[in-house]
């Protein structure tokens, strides 16, 4: 009888094999007992496709491919969006580290940190002992990481379409049925709140301030996305990037009905040469936003529906 082994196909992570890929090999070897010859090599290489197929593979946002032989247990996440994502789908409990500003839900704050998106610790990750690492695009870590053997993801939302895609990204590695589902419903309400707006708002004019050096949200940011479904029109063009800095004078040119922006950013916004004669800001037509509302409104993830929601009532509550 010929004898065959496919432990070369085997896809190893950190140390673990695939169970399906052992539940492959009890197989070829039980047609083996009673396949000689080209039978035994063809059982063998049936089994080998099967190991293969049984991978969980994932084109990251660099273009590089991820295989894993298993969906992923021990989860660090670098970008507090994908932390939530990976929540949103019910899979907090793989979380075992995560960036400094990851702070919802509540309970990825007991989680040790292992630094900032940009800044993160490669020693802290690694002594976590994660089976993959989630980080954006521009994290320097990843190539240091995945030269230490450690799977690395980096996929990073920028808009709603974003959403979406790597949403479904990680229901396909975290193995969760449901993302597609999940999607549709955070859509359908961002697109039930746009619809239950009153007529006199549609139009309004918005200016939307991340932070006060000034930086703004564009009409192609994520944040100028929800404001264009809401049916108010974003003073600042998405031609100048999704998060330009600002000249002041350009605010006060545009004289914004509405100015939504967070509380720290607030402080000092009317003594702007020329902002204390703005429709805006004499009319105090200007929501003003908490530190964790603000953190709703910027992150690309799955509170986009709460950040419409916000955004809505600032508008019905200031567009007579």
């Amino acid at each position: 009888m010929l004898e065959c082994t496919i432990a070369s196909s085997e896809l190893v992570l950190g140390g673990h094999k695939s169970g399906k890929s052992r539940r492959a090999q009890d197989l070829a070897k039980a047609w083996l007992a009673a396949a000689p010859g080209r039978w035994a090599m063809l059982v063998c290489m049936l089994a080998g496709l099967a190991t293969v197929a049984s991978a969980l593979e994932l084109v990251d946002d660099r273009g590089v491919k991820l295989q894993l032989a298993r969906s992923p247990q021990r989860i660090v996440s670098v970008l507090p969006s994908l932390t939530e994502m990976v929540c949103d789908l019910g899979q907090c409990q793989r979380l075992v580290g995560v960036d400094r500003y990851s702070n919802f839900p509540d309970s990825v704050r007991k989680l040790p940190q292992v630094g900032g998106g940009l800044d993160p610790s490669v020693e802290a990750i690694v002594a976590l002992k994660p089976d993959l690492v989630l980080v954006a695009t521009s994290s320097p870590a990843a190539d240091r990481l995945q030269a230490l053997g450690i799977p690395v993801a980096a996929l990073e939302p920028k808009n709603h379409a974003d959403v979406r895609r790597v949403l479904l990204a990680l229901g396909k590695v975290l193995e969760v049925p449901h993302a597609l589902q999940r999607w549709e419903s955070i859509d359908a309400s961002v697109q039930a709140i746009a619809r239950a707006l009153p007529p006199r708002v549609r139009g309004a004019s918005v200016y939307f301030e991340v932070n006060n050096a000034p930086y703004a949200a564009s009409e192609s940011s994520f944040i100028g996305e929800t404001l264009a479904r809401l049916g108010v029109r974003n003073i600042v063009p998405g031609s100048m990037g999704p998060f330009p800095k600002i000249n002041p004078e350009f605010v006060v040119r545009a004289d914004p009905d509405v100015v939504m922006v967070g509380d720290a950013t607030f402080a000092g916004m009317a003594q702007r040469p020329g902002w204390a004669g703005m429709r805006a800001i004499k009319g105090q037509r200007v929501c003003v936003y908490t530190p964790a509302q603000s953190d709703t409104m910027v992150r690309p993830g799955p509170r986009m529906a709460e950040a419409a929601a916000a955004m809505a009532r600032c508008l019905e509550q200031h567009i007579r």
